[in-house]
């Protein structure tokens, strides 16, 4: 399975699915922006992340930077200390990129429902379209402004 669409780090500009990627959140940096986007603390992210570790083969790596897999970056960044564990435990890149993605969808299943009302309004004034509308093209776009603004845009070039 792997993870065909996988993020890009967060601190790399990727959306919040590349929480998996992190390290914990020790100072600040674009980490605390997609926990406060996801609507978890730091101390929730860091238990989740724990919680899986204990639970797979995440928890694995006592080399690695943070004393596990859990805490790796992406299999495209080079890292020996993560390949080095990954041989080691023989584990393959695609079963720690699945892994990675049951990570994300944990992380993100524990956040709260955004109120995206601002955006909502913010997207029909700009588009000309129904509040409702908006509100479901972006529940549509997992509360990504972004992409639901791409997505808005497509929909007004077809319409031309």
């Amino acid at each position: 399975m792997a993870w065909d669409d996988a993020p890009s780090h967060i601190c790399r500009g990727g959306d919040v699915r590349g929480l998996a990627f992190c390290c914990p959140p020790v100072k600040p940096c674009p980490v605390m922006n997609a926990l406060r986007e996801v609507g978890i603390t730091p101390q929730e992210f860091l238990e989740i992340k724990q919680k899986f570790a204990r639970e797979t083969r995440l928890g694995e790596g006592p080399a690695t930077c943070f004393g596990s897999l859990v805490w790796c970056c992406k299999t495209s960044k080079p890292c020996p200390l993560r390949d080095m564990t990954l041989n080691q435990i023989k584990m393959t890149e695609d079963e720690y990129m699945t892994l990675k993605k049951q990570l994300s969808e944990e992380i993100l299943k524990a956040g709260k429902p955004k109120d995206n009302s601002a955006e909502a309004m913010a997207l029909a004034e700009t588009f000309n379209i129904s509040v409702e509308e908006a509100k479901k093209t972006l529940e549509d776009c997992d509360n990504d402004l972004r992409m639901a603004v791409k997505l808005l845009k497509l929909k007004e070039l077809d319409n031309e």
